[in-house]
């Protein structure tokens, strides 16, 4: 399978080779010329094959360059060991009414782990692969857990550094001792003065200035992405809504056949975007519902067809939501009205924030997308609720996807099975749930933790508990006018 650019100007080139660009050479993302299908016998042919195993076969339908004992290389050491504190990897968990997609068992407590642990195999086998000789240089913006996801995967493996950007005060206090405490020879950690989009807008400028990465490749560094722009991040999401689908018919939740809806936290739509490949690929998936924080721009573009950024940015108990660029939704666009409106709607957004999509699009995506929004009293509450009804305890983000599934489901009548898709632990955002429990909050995040743990009569995740005694090793702070010159900097260490 070949793989083109959203916005018209690179095509047919391999898998392995989009994965180590990252972000095509025209500023648009890398897609599949054409999406692979798949029908019940494919799907109950993984039902009874471990994760490692069903996501090698999920994803080879899109990686055809890659050999099948590459791809289960990559996938076993993604997924095997002890990395996973459950061994179904991403378990369905079912509460009452309610089943919850749980992304969160991997190293780093959250649902980027599904990716970021297969993504350096991925792009180790790719170098081989290529034959490329340069070190490539990945560069991460970060609003909480891409972060600290990407620089686990990464530390250490041969060949590739890794920088991550950060909003300084943007991202959670667990969050931010992930990242700062993180160890490795090829990695490095900077808080930028600004917010997310800042983070990520000054990520972009620098893959588009040609000039700076022909410097850099003459000195033998290429750049690449570990955000979800990177199609070798966004395929392995994929996997898990085979995986849950599967799981809820093995235990009698569904039948066979029977559709399913998914309501997800959305911040840069690249979840709920592979959501929308599983459903094009055949699995029987109904409505994808969008659930946005206060930053509701994709709740209102999908509500009105009206996309703008230009509005006030909020910093919320929801930090990974608080977006107002969602580069996936390109991906979305292209696959619904192709490269000439995709290109000419990013220009539109790039020179004035904002663009409206014609009616033929938006209906075409009403068919599959419906969307609300939570704002921080409604999240809290949601967490307060499922707590006292179920003794469950919701993390901030999963919390917003709850109180907009109740709100679909209530204002459609729908009695479709919905599965809410929960994306991170709660010990990672121990302070807001404290809180919107009603409990005394201490001051310092380790004890948070405990007092959480106790709460929830769980253990504290490894990962996180061993935060208490690491050394916060990265202290850097730039503007975001400071960012190529940090990025020059690293590169050449």
């Amino acid at each position: 399978m070949k793989y083109q650019s959203t916005r018209g100007n690179a095509a047919g080139i391999e898998s392995a080779e989009a994965i180590l660009e990252g972000l095509a050479g025209d500023g648009g993302l890398f897609v599949p010329e054409e999406l692979p299908q798949t029908d019940r016998s494919f799907i109950e042919s993984l039902a009874a094959l471990p994760y490692a195993e069903r996501a090698a076969k999920i994803i080879g339908l899109f990686l055809t360059d890659y050999t099948t004992e590459e791809l289960l290389a990559c996938t076993k050491a993604a997924y095997g060991g002890k990395k996973f504190d459950n061994a179904r990897i991403a378990p369905v968990r079912s509460i009452s009414d309610d089943s919850f997609l749980e992304l969160w068992h991997g190293p780093t407590s959250a649902f980027k782990d599904m990716a970021l642990q297969l993504l350096p195999q991925l792009m180790q086998t790719a170098l081989k692969k290529t034959g490329k000789k340069e070190d490539i240089l990945i560069l991460v913006a970060t609003s909480g857990d891409t972060g600290k996801a990407a620089l686990e995967g990464f530390a250490d493996v041969e060949q590739i550094k890794i920088l991550t950007f950060y909003p300084e005060g943007g991202v959670s206090d667990i969050q931010r001792l992930q990242m700062v405490t993180q160890q490795g020879k090829n990695v490095e950690v900077i808080a930028v003065k600004g917010n997310f989009d800042d983070a990520q807008n000054g990520v972009k400028k620098i893959f588009n200035d040609a000039a700076f990465a022909g410097e850099l490749k003459a000195e033998g560094v290429e750049l690449s992405s570990a955000n979800s722009i990177n199609w070798g991040r966004l395929v392995p999401q994929i996997v898990y809504y085979f995986t849950s689908y599967i799981d809820l018919v093995a235990e009698g939740r569904i039948t066979a056949d029977e559709v399913l809806d998914y309501t997800v936290p959305t911040g840069n739509f690249g979840d709920i975007l592979a959501g929308y490949y599983a459903k094009r690929m055949g699995l029987p998936v109904g409505r994808l519902v969008c659930a946005a924080n206060d930053n509701n721009v994709l709740a209102d573009f999908l509500t009105t067809g009206i996309y703008d950024r230009n509005r006030d940015f909020h910093k919320t108990i929801s930090p990974s939501m608080d977006i107002l660029i969602s580069s996936n939704l390109e991906r979305l666009l292209y696959h619904v009205a192709g490269s000439e409106k995709t290109t000419a709607w990013m220009a539109e957004l790039a020179a004035t924030g904002r663009y409206q999509a014609d009616a033929e699009t938006m209906s075409t995506i009403r068919e599959t997308f419906r969307a609300g929004w939570a704002d921080q009293s409604a999240t809290r509450a949601a967490i307060q609720s499922v707590y006292e009804k179920d003794n469950y305890v919701l993390d901030p983000h999963t919390a917003v996807a709850y109180r907009v599934a109740q709100d679909y489901i209530k204002a459609e009548r729908s009695r479709t099975k919905m599965v809410i898709v929960s994306t991170a632990s709660p010990y990672k955002f121990n302070d807001t749930v404290l809180a919107a429990l009603d409990k005394d909050v201490p001051k310092d995040p380790m004890e948070a933790l405990t007092a959480l743990s106790n709460i929830a009569d769980a253990p504290i995740p490894a990962g996180l508990a061993s935060l208490k005694n690491a050394e916060e090793l990265h202290r850097t702070v730039v503007e975001k006018s400071e960012m190529q010159r940090a990025v020059a900097a690293f590169a050449r260490k």
